[in-house]
């Protein structure tokens, strides 16, 4: 039996920095969406302030915070694996990390066919919130 493939990863130093804003703000999620203002950056915000819809798909949980991505964006991203990770710069929106002087980042990369495979036997991820 395979383990199942993460849809999301985490570099470890966007981990440290999700464990200090986590110490900061409390429990906090992702949000990767394809909206018009913010592109496709990853948004994180406490738990508590942001609520998810039904059609966003749960990915998985880094450094014990939940990802999910918009409905439409997974529909382009399902292919991909996403790493989370942190650059120097001014984090968007109303994301937490945006007065660190740290902005996080989506990098990504297409499966390998035996990832992919493996990934339509475990199915779709599941849609709506999950914690």
């Amino acid at each position: 039996m395979h383990t199942p493939v993460a849809r999301v990863s985490v570099t470890p130093a966007a981990a440290a920095l999700l464990h200090k804003l986590q110490a900061l703000h409390g429990p906090l999620l992702f949000h990767q969406s394809g909206g018009c203002c913010d592109g496709s950056t990853p948004m994180c915000y406490p738990r508590s302030e942001f609520r998810i819809g039904a059609r966003d798909v749960y990915l998985g949980a880094i450094a014990d915070t939940p990802f999910y991505i918009g409905g439409d964006q997974y529909l382009y991203w399902q292919h991909t694996h996403l790493t989370i990770d942190v650059v120097p710069g001014r984090g968007a929106g109303f994301s937490v990390e945006t007065p660190e002087g740290l902005r996080f980042l989506t990098r990504s990369r297409l499966y390998s066919d035996e990832e992919w495979a493996r990934l339509e036997a475990q199915g779709e991820p599941p849609r709506g919130p999950q914690e």
